[in-house]
């Protein structure tokens, strides 16, 4: 599997779809999809159980493909790319080739 530009714990800004231009933070990733913190937040009907002895109605993220979403850095959305540096491979910002992490 090639390696994703988009890791938990990144924040991250929306670019299409209901949630376009919201920001948030991955909270992980899974199959091509992340969950983000506060965004694409879904309505999930839930029957009383063990853990959740009320039941009802939970407000909860739902996944959100990860070709919707950009890295911020330094406060903007940019592109990510790669770069082998001292024999490691590292994320940078493709708008100013710093390396993100």
């Amino acid at each position: 599997m090639a390696t994703l530009k988009i890791k938990k714990g990144d924040t991250v800004k929306v670019i299409a779809g209901k949630d376009k231009d919201k920001e948030g933070k991955v909270l992980s990733i899974k199959d091509g999809k992340a969950i983000v913190e506060g965004i694409n937040m879904v309505t999930k009907h839930a029957k009383p159980s063990m853990s959740n002895q009320q039941g009802g109605i939970i407000n909860k993220e739902a996944p959100i493909d990860l070709s919707n979403l950009m890295v911020m850095y330094k406060g903007k959305a940019t592109r990510v790319g790669f770069k082998v540096e001292d024999g490691k491979k590292v994320r940078i910002a493709k708008s100013t080739g710093e390396v993100i992490d």
